[in-house]
């Protein structure tokens, strides 16, 4: 029998052992590269979203971070006074903040592809950022309550009196674009809230105490964002939504890119996902109204083109934020 020389090895084993390595070296080329994305989406669906964005591009890893908007901005601006810019890409609800953030020259200008399947009023004309969905602002009811507005002036009659409840736009991004929208349509105006006012409607803090004080029945009636009460009632919860005939103001959660990211690739194919027609049908799946105009709106939701937005200056917005809240806080309290 032929002995092996010291140290021999079978080319069938070297071959394998080629192969592992050079499977080793792939799968660490696989995992080299990842996204760190800052997020308001509750975390159910931000996991959806990140899992989905893997599925269509597993060579990118996400890291992501979640919190209410107002945490993500005071952890984000702390952050960049340190000098240091953790996130990549931005997907946060509101494009006040989104504005506020391109002013300071914080965000990276790109002008995708799929753009071209939205209205240009969703989104920054120079690419810096983009709506992904519309959280409209409209009316609930109480499908006990004696009556069933369909129009903002009808919240304002006698017999809506002290039965109406909002939220605050000190507390919601949402409420406070709602203001804005309202004091500029110009069958609404400026004075709508003090009319609001006169007529006793109570504010309180967010969307969701609105939500919940309707359902109960302890308010009849309120102005709050679609996808609570419209998922609610699908699930037999004794609401029903109305968008009002005058229009509904709306946010959009934009998506946008980081200045100076060091993974520009990774972050383009992230906002190009988000608004794709895939990432438009995953928001439809999650319960809302997709900005994308070809995407099929979730049950309960009419059809896209049906919907009247009130038009919104965001850049004015911005520049009255402080007037419209102490206006506001001057009406209704803290």
């Amino acid at each position: 029998m032929l002995k092996r020389p010291l140290g021999f090895i079978p080319v069938t084993t070297l071959a394998a052992a080629v192969a592992a390595a050079s499977l080793a070296l792939s799968a660490h080329a696989v995992a080299s590269e990842t996204l760190t994305l800052y997020t308001s989406q509750p975390n159910s669906d931000a996991q959806q979203t990140v899992d989905a964005f893997q599925a269509a591009y597993p060579d990118i890893e996400v890291e992501w971070v979640r919190d209410g908007t107002t945490q993500l901005m005071t952890r984000l601006r702390s952050e960049l006074s340190a000098g240091v810019s953790n996130p990549d890409v931005l997907l946060i609800a509101d494009s006040m903040t989104m504005e506020s953030l391109k002013q300071e020259g914080h965000l990276q200008s790109y002008l995708s592809d799929e753009r071209n399947g939205y209205d240009a009023d969703l989104y920054d004309p120079e690419g810096y950022y983009y709506g992904t969905k519309l959280i409209t602002t409209g009316i609930v009811y109480n499908t006990g309550a004696e009556h069933q507005p369909q129009s903002w002036q009808d919240l304002l009659g006698p017999d809506y009196e002290g039965m109406v409840t909002m939220p605050s736009p000190l507390y919601s991004g949402a409420a406070l674009i709602h203001m804005a929208a309202i004091s500029a349509n110009p069958e609404l105006g400026a004075d709508y809230y003090d009319a609001l006012h006169a007529n006793r409607t109570e504010a309180q803090g967010g969307n969701g105490g609105v939500f919940n004080a309707v359902a109960a029945g302890s308010k009849p009636y309120g102005i709050v964002v679609d996808f609570l009460p419209i998922r609610e009632a699908v699930k037999g919860s004794p609401v029903e939504f109305v968008f009002p005939e005058e229009g509904v103001s709306a946010v959009t959660e934009p998506v946008a890119i980081m200045q100076g990211t060091d993974n520009l690739d990774a972050a383009q194919k992230f906002v190009d996902f988000v608004l794709s027609q895939q990432g438009q049908e995953l928001v439809s799946q999650q319960g809302y109204l997709p900005a994308r105009n070809d995407v099929t709106p979730p049950e309960g939701f009419p059809e896209r083109d049906s919907i009247v937005l009130m038009p919104v200056d965001i850049e004015q917005t911005l520049a009255q934020e402080a007037e419209l809240k102490q206006r506001f806080s001057d009406l209704f309290g803290g």
